[in-house]
């Protein structure tokens, strides 16, 4: 499970029902649900929950760094709770599923010197793409 509430509770951004709600959806490993899945799962929990205060809470916990945004080819942006741990994606091109994977080593370790054209990398994003053992 990912650590996002627990993450909230530390950094003292205010627990309202709605936002408890928005939080305990996107919790969880491999989570990466677009925001109408978000809105759709919310009111199950919470029926009076709005499609606007789902958008909201989903913005709030990316400006905090908390959640990230993930698009891939174009499809609806989809979030991911865990902002944390260092992972990269792996999405069936097929019907989009995306799995968190964590590959060894440093990726930004086989970028040689001389393809940075004097950037200074922060970081790096991989995508590996294939096809899910559903579509496959």
């Amino acid at each position: 499970m990912s650590d996002l509430l627990e993450r909230l509770r530390g950094r003292g951004w205010r627990l309202t029902s709605q936002r408890r709600v928005v939080a305990e959806v996107l919790d969880g490993d491999h989570v990466h649900l677009t925001a109408d899945e978000v809105h759709a799962r919310a009111v199950r929990r919470l029926p009076e929950i709005s499609r606007a205060t789902v958008y909201n809470a989903l913005g709030e916990l990316v400006a905090l760094g908390e959640v990230v945004e993930v698009t891939t080819d174009g499809r609806a942006k989809r979030y991911d709770p865990n902002a944390h741990h260092p992972h990269q994606h792996l999405v069936c091109s097929g019907c989009g599923l995306i799995r968190d994977v964590h590959p060894d080593g440093d990726p930004l370790s086989v970028l040689p010197t001389a393809q940075r054209f004097g950037f200074a990398v922060a970081g790096a994003e991989i995508t590996y793409r294939g096809l899910c053992p559903d579509c496959a």
